[in-house]
């Protein structure tokens, strides 16, 4: 049996997942309750996948790195490599994925960023959606979902309230 691969990732309610600057200081600003269902999520996984503009945000936002547990691939087309807890990829992020969901192991985390999730919503390689949606309106900013994408149908799994975010869990049909 494959691999699933999760999109577990926050979001405006006018459909942004960072400002244009990839500013995310607005997510936040947010009220919450808990940890809106990250740790839940963090414990299903063995492996993440993210941009290296996302892996850079990480970088210089975080006091370490987030995911040290973890398989964790970056894909990129300037590093070569890996440091201790990243292995800098410059393969095909869809062919990679690939033959990655067919190893052994749990779930993998498409962390980010857009270019990779429309990669992969365009191949149907997400699996899960869980998607934070916020109470903003950004106005502008890089879009969750970018255009000309096939008709992929989910089903709802769960909806959960944690203060200001709702949570929105679906699996590809």
């Amino acid at each position: 049996m494959a691999r699933e691969v999760i999109l577990y990732i926050g979001v405006s309610l006018d459909g942004f997942i960072a400002k244009e600057d990839d500013d995310l200081q607005w997510l936040e600003e947010v009220e919450g309750e808990g940890d809106t269902g990250y740790t839940a999520m963090y414990e299903t996984i063995d492996t993440t996948i993210m941009g290296k503009r996302t892996y850079d945000y990480v970088m210089e936002h975080a006091e370490s790195f987030p995911y040290p547990d973890k398989k964790n691939y970056v894909f990129t087309t300037s590093e070569k490599g890996s440091t201790e807890y990243v292995d800098f990829v410059k393969e095909d992020v869809v062919e990679f994925t690939k033959k990655l969901k067919k190893q052994e192991g749990t779930k993998i985390w498409m962390v980010g960023g857009s270019g990779i999730l429309d990669a992969f919503v365009k191949e149907n390689l997400i699996d899960e959606y869980i998607i934070t949606v916020t109470p903003h309106i950004l106005g502008s900013g890089i879009p969750l979902f970018k255009e000309k994408n096939p008709q992929i149908n989910l089903t709802l799994i769960d909806t959960k309230r944690f203060g200001q975010f709702v949570h929105l869990h679906y699996k590809v049909k």
